[in-house]
C-alpha cells in the first residue's frame, strides 16, 4: 500500500506548481477579463463590440496585416532557411547569427528602426529625395508596420525551417532525382510536404505574434489603427475597462482559433507522412 501511494504523492507535488502558475497566471486573470467584459450584461456588451464598425474594422485589419505578414514571413524564411541548412559556404555562421538577431529586440526598437528605414529622416526618403524628387514616408502607416512585423518573424521561422529542413530523408530527393525529377520538382513535391508541418506551425505563432503585438505598433502609432492599439486607446484614454476586456477577448478567441486549426493540420500533415 504505501508502494502504491508514494508515487502518487510525488505526481500531486510535480503537477502542484504547474497547476499553481496555471491559476496565477492564465485562469484567474482570464476570469476576471471575463467579468469586467461582461459587466453584468454579456450578451448585449459583445453585441455591441460586435456591431461597432469600428472595432470590427480595426479586428479585420489585424487579421489582413497579421495574414500577410505571415504569408510573406514563410516565403522568405522558407527560401533563406532552405539555402542555409543545405549549403555550406563561408561566413555561413556568422550569416545566420545576423538573421537571428533580431529575435533580442523588443518591439519598440524594432519600430524605432523602421523609422530610421522609412520615417521623414529616413535612409529610403532621402535616397527618394535624390533620385525621384520626392520624399517616401511610409513608416508610420500599414506599410511600415508590415516591416517592422516582417524584421521579427522571419528569424523565428528560419530558425524552424532550418531545424526541420536538417531532418530530412535525403534518400527520398536521391530517388526523386534519379526518377528524373528536376531540382525544382523535388523541392515541390518531396522536400515543402515534408517541411508543411513545421511550416504550419511557425506560421500559426508568427500570425499570433503579429495578431498581439504592441511594442512596434505603439513606436509607429500615427495612422494605424490595429486591434492592439484600439484596446491601449480604450484602456488609457478613454478609461474604457469594459470596451478594452471585450476586445481583448475577441482578440484571444480569433488567435486562439487560428492556433488550433493550425495544430489539428499540422496533426493531420504529419498522420499522413508516417
Amino acid at each position: 500500500m504505501h508502494d502504491l501511494t508514494f508515487p502518487l504523492r510525488w505526481r500531486v507535488a510535480l503537477v502542484a506548481p504547474a497547476l499553481a502558475v496555471f491559476l496565477a497566471f492564465w485562469l484567474l486573470p482570464m476570469v476576471a477579463l471575463v467579468q469586467v467584459s461582461a459587466d453584468g450584461h454579456l450578451i448585449a456588451t459583445y453585441r455591441a463590440l460586435l456591431t461597432n464598425s469600428r472595432y470590427m474594422t480595426s479586428l479585420l485589419e489585424t487579421v489582413l496585416l497579421s495574414a500577410a505578414v505571415t504569408l510573406a514571413t514563410l516565403v522568405l524564411s522558407t527560401i533563406c532557411g532552405l539555402l542555409l541548412a543545405r549549403r555550406e559556404f563561408p561566413a555561413r555562421r556568422l550569416l545566420v547569427a545576423l538573421l537571428t538577431f533580431p529575435l533580442a529586440f523588443p518591439g519598440v526598437v524594432v519600430g524605432f528602426m523602421v523609422i530610421m528605414l522609412a520615417g521623414r529622416q529616413g535612409l529610403i526618403g532621402a535616397l527618394a529625395l535624390r533620385l525621384a524628387g520626392e520624399r517616401w514616408v511610409f513608416a508610420y502607416s500599414m506599410a511600415g508596420l508590415f516591416v517592422g512585423y516582417l524584421y521579427f518573424s522571419i528569424p523565428r521561422v528560419i530558425v524552424t525551417v532550418m531545424a526541420s529542413a536538417s531532418q530530412l530523408d535525403a534518400s527520398l530527393e536521391e530517388a526523386a532525382r534519379s526518377l528524373g525529377a528536376s531540382p525544382w520538382r523535388v523541392t515541390r513535391d518531396v522536400i515543402l510536404p515534408a517541411l508543411t508541418p513545421g511550416l504550419i506551425a511557425a506560421g500559426a505563432v508568427c500570425f499570433a505574434t503579429a495578431m498581439g503585438a504592441f511594442g512596434t505598433a505603439f513606436t509607429l502609432a500615427t495612422d494605424i489603427d490595429v486591434l492592439p492599439m484600439t484596446i491601449y486607446t480604450e484602456f488609457t484614454l478613454n478609461a474604457n475597462m469594459v470596451t478594452a476586456a471585450g476586445l481583448s477577448i475577441v482578440l484571444g478567441l480569433v488567435t486562439w482559433v487560428v492556433l488550433t486549426l493550425a495544430r489539428s493540420l499540422t496533426g493531420a500533415s504529419v498522420a499522413a507522412t508516417t
